[in-house]
């Protein structure tokens, strides 16, 4: 037993070993970089199959392919991404949502580009370059962990890498070349991909799409290490490789025995599972390229021509026939990317698994083999597997309400390894699967015409998700989710929604696929087929269902008529350039080509420009031309109340008299809240009454913004209570405070540039306190929006336009509070005016405003009391002309 005990640790520390090298390259890369490198995997594929090349087909000595493939090929590898794909990125100011998508293009890219140079095919003669123990590897592993340690504790090139990480723009500024240390960390991370893939390859199959995926798995190792230290990724890679070793010599017996042993083949994807969904994850920023404009409406014509090479295939026969079949099962799959992608703004790296789960569903209902079900006809099974499935999205959807940016990434994709593993890879659940098709539907031609019509159905579902309520509030989330929520949109359970709607759709495209496919086949649907429809799907235009039947005619239509990888490596060239045009360049083309068009303004006749001055007045002009918001213009903001108590006399903003103390309607008592070991709220009251404004000032790092999150909802206090109205609102999201009447604006303007003001506006009335039909058009008119710049798109308007957007979009929900960061903020000084007045008059109108702003003599001009906050606490409190030139408050003028 010893002697087992012994042989089975030491394979454990082989298999830990390589992992141990994956967890270091993958810290490395984004210590330097700030980029979770999905390509690692693929790199150590390329390395494996170049030392294979130089050594089995060209003769090479070991020794020689192995200097070349690991200090030439590797290392330059990593140089080159870096310079042409990483660094343009990072220098046009790119999120981390494209360089997420650039790294899976790299991935696709060099996986389609093997299977193009070595093809499809496993290999089994990779040449040995560590003998098989572990005691070299393990060796390796621990001088380069040491070795990365020493550098960056104790050499210059540390310090630099460290400022790096900290704060890159002020490292350039303090003269530390980034792009440098940058290279050097893609070089070294590339270096231990190719070791890793080539101490791998001996032992596994040695394909392009298997060695990638195993290699991704072991990310676990450099997620459950916080992305920083490599010694807990060492110790983590060889304690699971241990223990999955020693857990071999178990044999269960019962029904539980084909998952236990899953698990034990496959420790590290259960460790992926675990670090993806329970860890805190790592990278928080929003995970998809923003569209930077409104998008612009498909012609008609272009349906016109994707129904027409969409009928074509009814032309067809034998294989031509055979292959198209797979095109509208595929376009469906790729359109549920569309819902959880375009239209939610939400990663989704595991919609192979849905797909398949549909495929395999329908296949056990159709042939009695789904537990506690009859045999089904092919149809019915179809329908209910995708009512089966679609549930199933709560597994991506419930990690997504907390988490964004790479750590949704890393939870979509570990769900989706986690079924092709547990689910598609197990005979008990495979094995000896047919899948027929509908009767009547037998033959290609008669399942193609009932594909365009399931592929109809699905058009019209994802369309029906863009327009109306729901669209708009989709799009609000997409855009920007904080705003969103600010503006009553209950974006966890629109999140929720979004992926269980697309696991249906993914579920019957992949239920399609197979009966086409006349049966279940697991390989159709492993995960880095789902990276690849990710990829193609991004890259076409997330948001373009035009784009989704493009991307599924580019995959099947590339990859029948040439050699398999083609198709894979166009999607991961244009994946590369995503930073260039995030809309995808469809949508590029489309927007240069309206750039190019000429325009003409069109001209009134006399009798016309009569006409229009019959029908409507016009408006009063302020400073510059600019129209003067209703507001302004001494008629009060009754007039664009939108709670529809119409005809109430309005409220004249000025003179502004200090208004009669009333009981107050927002209450804060108490509050605490700590960033790590800083103070930022140390026991703050505050009190908010109708018709007052209230001013919070002070200096930066007082704790103002702080608090004005603990009020909207956005940050929960760690001690204290906030009441609306006597009711205790601490505990409830920023989503329900809205709806409840608390709103609010941002300083950095949480406007949704793909939709046009009257839609923004609209979103407000939709989602806040009151839904009232006059809200929009009251909101507009009262903030001087209901011209023609209504119809705009909210992206490329100025800043002032903006402001007001913003607030028309708060006001149409009928607000109780309305809370205000940084109003003035890049507005000049006629827009300034026009604001102070509109304030006052919804303040004249009952509203409770609380307005934290830097603009001291705004505040002297607008706030009934003003407090001053320094180091989280209120130090001073009263009328403006007393508390803000006191001497001693640091709110002096």
């Amino acid at each position: 037993m010893s002697s087992l005990t012994y042989d089975l640790t030491l394979a454990g520390l082989s298999v830990g070993s390589a992992a141990a090298l994956t967890g270091i390259g993958l810290i490395v890369t984004y210590r330097a970089t700030g980029v979770l490198n999905f390509a690692h995997g693929a790199i150590a594929m390329v390395c494996a199959y170049a030392l294979r090349q130089c050594v089995v087909e060209w003769g090479w000595p070991l020794w020689l392919g192995a200097v070349v493939t690991l200090l030439v090929l590797a290392p330059g590898l990593g140089v080159v991404l870096e310079r042409f794909v990483f660094r343009p990125l990072s220098v046009l100011g790119s999120d981390p949502a494209q360089t997420l998508v650039a790294s899976i293009g790299v991935f696709v890219l060099l996986v389609g580009g093997a299977a193009l140079l070595w093809g499809q095919g496993a290999r089994d003669d990779a040449p040995e370059l560590v003998p098989d123990e572990p005691w070299g590897q393990l060796a390796v592993v621990l001088v380069l962990a040491a070795g990365v340690g020493a550098v960056v504790r104790w050499t210059r090139f540390g310090r630099e890498l460290r400022a790096v990480v900290d704060d890159r723009r002020l490292a350039v500024l303090g003269g530390i070349d980034a792009d440098r240390v940058a290279a050097a960390g893609w070089a070294f991370g590339s270096f231990t991909a190719g070791l890793t893939g080539v101490l791998l390859a001996p032992y596994v199959r040695l394909d392009p799409y298997g060695l990638p995926l195993l290699v991704m798995e072991v990310v676990a190792v450099a997620v459950a290490a916080r992305m920083r230290s490599l010694p807990v990724a060492v110790v983590v890679a060889l304690g699971i490789g241990v223990a999955q070793s020693q857990l071999t010599r178990l044999h269960p017996s019962g029904w539980g025995e084909p998952l236990l042993q899953a698990a034990t083949t496959n420790l590290f994807v259960v460790a992926l599972l675990v670090a993806a969904l329970v860890l805190p994850g790592v990278g928080t920023r929003d995970a998809l390229p923003r569209t930077a404009t409104a998008r612009v409406p498909t012609p008609p014509g272009a349906w016109i021509v994707a129904g027409v090479l969409f009928l074509l295939p009814l032309g067809l026969a034998g294989r031509d026939l055979h292959t198209s079949v797979q095109v509208p099962a595929l376009a469906v799959i790729l359109l549920s990317l569309v819902v959880v992608t375009g239209r939610g703004g939400q990663i989704s790296l595991g919609q192979a698994a849905y797909a398949g789960l549909g495929a395999l569903f329908t296949a056990l209902l159709a042939a009695g083999r789904f537990p506690g079900l009859p045999g089904l006809p092919e149809l019915a099974a179809l329908a209910v597997a995708v009512v089966l499935v679609a549930p199933l999205g709560l597994l991506t959807g419930w990690p997504a309400i907390g988490r964004r940016g790479l750590a949704l990434a890393l939870a979509t994709f570990a769900i989706g390894v986690g079924v092709s593993r547990f689910v598609f890879a197990q005979p008990y659940a495979t094995s000896g699967l047919p899948l027929g098709r509908p009767a009547g539907f037998d033959g290609d031609r008669a399942y193609y015409v009932l594909e365009l019509v399931l592929l109809a159905v699905a058009l019209l579902a994802t369309h029906a998700l863009r327009r109306g309520r729901t669209g708009r509030a989709l799009a609000a989330m997409r855009d920007h989710e904080a705003g969103a929520q600010a503006a009553g949109v209950r974006v966890p359970s629109l999140k929720l929604g979004a992926f269980v709607a697309g696991a249906a759709l993914a579920a019957l495209g992949g239920g399609m696929l197979g009966m086409g496919l006349r049966a279940f086949d697991a390989a159709a649907y492993d995960p880095v087929r789902g990276l690849l429809w990710f990829a193609a799907v991004v890259v076409l235009g997330a948001d373009s269902t035009l784009g989704a039947l493009a991307a599924a005619a580019l995959l099947v239509g590339l990859d029948a008529g040439t050699r398999g990888g083609v198709a894979a490596a166009l999607i991961g060239v244009l994946a590369i350039l995503v930073g260039r045009f995030p809309g995808g360049p469809y949508e590029a083309l489309r927007t240069a080509a309206e750039r190019l068009r000429p325009r003409r303004t069109p001209a009134l006749t006399p009798t016309g420009v009569r006409a229009r001055g019959l029908l409507r007045p016009a408006e009063p002009r302020g400073p510059r031309g600019a129209p003067v918001p209703v507001g302004a213009t001494a008629t009060g903001a009754a007039a664009g109340r939108t709670s529809g108590t119409g005809g109430r006399p309005p409220a004249s903003p000025a003179p502004r008299t200090p208004p009669t103390p009333s009981p107050p309607l927002l209450t804060a008592r108490r509050l605490h809240a700590r960033y790590g070991g800083f103070t930022a709220l140390d026991g703050v009251d505050l009190d908010l009454s109708p018709g007052r404004i209230t001013a919070v000032v002070g200096p930066n790092g007082a704790g103002k913004s702080t608090l004005f999150h603990c009020l909207a909802g956005t940050l929960r206090p760690a001690r204290g209570t906030v009441h609306l109205g006597g009711r205790d609102v601490t505990a409830l999201p920023a989503h329900a405070r809205t709806r409840l009447g608390i709103a609010r604006t941002f300083q950095q303007l949480a406007v949704f540039p793909s939709l046009t003001v009257a839609e923004n506006v609209r979103v407000g009335a939709e989602q806040g306190r009151v839904t009232d039909r006059g809200a929009v058009e009251r909101a507009l008119r009262l903030l001087g929006l209901d011209g023609p710049v209504r119809a705009r798109p909210a992206a490329g308007l100025p800043t002032g336009t903006l402001r007001r957007v913003e607030l028309a979009r708060v006001l149409a929900g009928d607000p109780r509070v309305l809370l205000l960061d940084e109003p003035a903020a890049g507005l000049d000084t006629a827009e300034v005016a026009a604001l102070a007045r509109v304030l006052k008059a919804l303040a004249a109108d009952g509203t409770a405003l609380l307005v934290v702003e830097h603009d001291l003599d705004l505040v002297a001009g607008l706030a009934d009391v003003v407090h001053v906050m320094t180091a989280g606490r209120i130090v001073a409190s009263g009328p403006p002309g007393r508390v803000l030139d006191a001497p001693g408050t640091g709110a002096g003028r």
